[in-house]
């Protein structure tokens, strides 16, 4: 799965494995995303700790994250071989192009997709999405009825008038819970 987009942010992030795992038609028992600080609050070898929305994402369709080592390429060597496919069969192609908007991007990129994944491999004499579809197809949990919707976190403290602040605005909390942090 394949789709530009203009920045790395949290929203972009969570929005890119919404579309995939629509594109997969299921959900895979674990996620193994690079340590980006988009996804990976506090990248630890035994216990990281992700970004809370990013958890929020991964419980809402039943699955585990398991980021990569830190400067261990060989966690996702199959990841790693996939982009430079996708460097090869689609950016190759497009490097000449000006696009003037994403979606128009977007529309050149699908097509070149969808070639590269119905391209038979050499020594399988299968494409990918033939071994998709006999192998990997039936491992997938099935998606949940409603896809997940991109909520933000945040700690603030609650103020001694009983309100927290989010995004310029201002929100009423029982007036016990003041001087405390909350979610």
């Amino acid at each position: 799965y394949v789709e530009p987009v203009l920045q790395q942010d949290l929203a972009t992030w969570i929005a890119c494995h919404v579309h995939a795992l629509t594109y997969f038609g299921g959900v895979p028992a674990a996620l193994v995303p690079d340590n980006t600080k988009t996804g990976v609050t506090r990248p630890d070898y035994y216990d990281p700790e992700l970004n809370p929305t990013y958890a929020d994402l991964a419980q809402h369709y039943g699955t585990v994250v398991l980021p990569a080592r830190p400067y261990k390429p060989r966690d996702k060597a199959k990841v790693e071989q996939a982009v430079l496919l996708a460097e090869r069969w689609i950016l190759a192609v497009l490097r000449n192009r000006v696009f003037t908007s994403l979606a128009d991007l977007y529309e050149a990129v699908v097509p070149l997709q969808e070639r590269l994944n119905d391209r038979p491999l050499r020594r399988l004499g299968q494409s990918r999405r033939q071994l998709f579809e006999a192998v990997e197809r039936a491992a997938l949990r099935p998606l949940p009825p409603d896809p997940y919707v991109y909520a933000v976190w945040t700690r603030p403290k609650a103020n001694i008038d009983y309100h927290v602040v989010f995004e310029d605005h201002y929100y009423s909390v029982p007036y016990q819970l003041r001087g405390t942090v909350l979610d």
